[in-house]
């Protein structure tokens, strides 16, 4: 079907446009990480983007749906987003 080049290229662009889709809304929230004491890195951005869709109540990987109920949330409440964030990440396991 797909040679081994193929199959390499293919899956390179589904990780980018996967890393791009959870970054998406990551540069945005960099004011939030610091406040909150997390740094970001590429070993630990999904787990942090789980943890962000669990805080929302979002299904993790609905990306737009996930910012639009960040910012919502951020609006309502910076503080208690900020608050909570830092509970799931001290509390991961």
């Amino acid at each position: 079907m797909f040679s081994s080049l193929e199959t390499y290229k293919l899956r390179e662009i589904i990780y980018i446009a996967w890393w791009f889709a959870v970054t998406c809304y990551f540069r945005h929230l960099q004011n939030i990480f610091q406040k909150a004491g997390i740094v970001v890195t590429s070993e630990n951005r999904r787990e942090i983007d789980r943890l962000i869709h669990g805080i929302v109540g979002i299904e993790y990987k609905n990306c737009p749906t996930a910012w639009k109920e960040v910012k919502k949330k951020i609006t309502e409440d910076e503080e208690g987003f900020i608050s909570n964030l830092k509970e799931a990440w001290s509390n991961r396991t």
